[in-house]
């Protein structure tokens, strides 16, 4: 039996799988599996996802070496190496798919930054550390993947020490999204639900933490989704023995509702930051 949630352990199966996994390493440029702050909409997807670090970085300040901070939920590690290289700071690396986590520790090794980060095998809905171990939680487009995300916000809460802070990004609906709208972007990502920055604030408040910043970059969603889409359709024929046709199509048809979602004003996106009281 799983030691995951339901929906949790659906992801985890489907971030370990031959296809994601390829589709993924490949198209994001192996390093950063989110979102990223566009320059112009043809723009490498790396350099844009690039970009969503380093704004979310620049909202820290200066971290010192003594720092700890976690990332949940951190895909291949690119946010971790970042952090560590920039600030050299030490990083754990949570992540439920054991497949990215592989491709993390070798790509940490052989960029010379395994010493200060530790990359774990796990679930963000029970972080494995101590209360008031980390300067820092961070996470991307991850929180999404749980259907507890309450409890996800209380457990990052629970592992800040004080003055510690809370930042994230995350595909959420608008608060104000008509029932029933986004069901073709919840079927194809196996959800029922998707956050809100109102669900997200009265999380954090419930959890003790108070608000620093809600940065609203939904104009950047609408233009990651369509631009990852024109990148699969460009690379269909060198990810052909890596990648299923079947999963293609799928992933062609979901990005496609999420361009149409961010369209019409149903999904929001942004970086939502919070500081645990001394």
């Amino acid at each position: 039996m799983s030691a995951y949630s339901e929906v949790v352990e659906t992801a985890r199966e489907y971030y370990n799988s031959d296809d994601a996994d390829n589709f993924y390493y490949h198209v994001w440029g192996g390093e950063d599996i989110h979102i990223g702050v566009y320059q112009s909409p043809d723009e490498p997807i790396a350099d844009a996802s690039r970009r969503t670090v380093e704004r979310m970085a620049g909202q820290l300040g200066e971290l010192g070496a003594d720092a700890r901070v976690i990332d949940v939920g951190a895909g291949y590690g690119g946010a971790a190496r970042y952090l560590a290289r920039t600030f050299g700071c030490r990083v754990t690396a949570l992540n439920l798919s054991e497949t990215e986590n592989g491709r993390d520790r070798q790509m940490n090794v052989e960029q010379g930054l395994d010493a200060l980060i530790d990359v774990v095998d796990g679930s963000f809905e029970d972080i494995p550390a101590a209360d008031a171990t980390y300067d820092v939680v961070w996470s991307q487009d991850a929180f999404l993947h749980s259907g507890r995300r309450g409890r996800v916000v209380q457990e990052a809460a629970r592992v800040l020490k004080p003055g510690g802070e809370l930042i994230f990004t995350d595909p959420m609906q608008s608060d104000d999204c008509p029932d029933g709208v986004l069901q073709p972007v919840l079927d194809r990502i196996h959800l029922d639900s998707l956050g809100a920055i109102a669900f997200y604030r009265r999380a954090a408040a419930q959890a003790g933490l108070e608000e620093v910043a809600v940065i609203d970059l939904t104009e950047h969603l609408v233009t990651h989704y369509g631009r990852v889409r024109d990148e699969l359709a460009a690379s269909r024929d060198r990810l052909g023995d890596l990648v299923s046709d079947a999963y293609m199509a799928r992933m062609d048809a979901g990005l496609g509702h999420w361009v149409d979602a961010g369209r019409r004003g149903h999904l929001r996106w942004g970086i939502l930051h919070f500081r645990k009281p001394d």
